[in-house]
């Protein structure tokens, strides 16, 4: 799926819009410290009207499901206070998710240090001089 440039620019304008929401702590009583929340990418529709945000909790991960479903139940006071700071005609429905790419990183090269994995890629190496 390839991205217009325009869901690229709304998407990062959208993005840094709730990074400076979050670390100034603009979003009260969700159950969550806003302030160990980061927002690694927004993903847009190509409407603009539904913005897919990718969230990374610091600290422990055991509370992932915790900070989405906080951050779910807000979801209509964070859009207000993104109403405010950006400057669009309509300012897009967000969906809260957390973001495993350095999870699924760590995953990968844990499988690509596993002993049996390694001898194949050796091998591999080998037949290929």
């Amino acid at each position: 799926m390839t991205l217009s440039q325009r869901q690229l620019r709304v998407g990062e304008l959208v993005r840094h819009a709730l990074s400076d929401v979050f670390m100034r702590g603009d979003v009260h009583g969700l159950g969550v410290p806003s302030h160990l929340v980061t927002i690694p990418e927004v993903r847009m529709t190509p409407d603009l009207k539904v913005a897919t945000v990718l969230v990374m909790p610091l600290g422990d991960t055991l509370d992932r499901n915790r900070t989405v479903k906080a951050l779910e139940a807000g979801r209509k006071q964070i859009r207000g206070t993104l109403a405010k700071r950006v400057e669009l005609k309509f300012v897009p429905d967000l969906r809260f998710v957390i973001d495993t790419r350095f999870d699924d990183d760590d995953r990968i090269n844990d499988l690509l240090e596993d002993p049996d994995v390694r001898k194949d890629i050796d091998g591999d190496a080998e037949e290929g001089q």
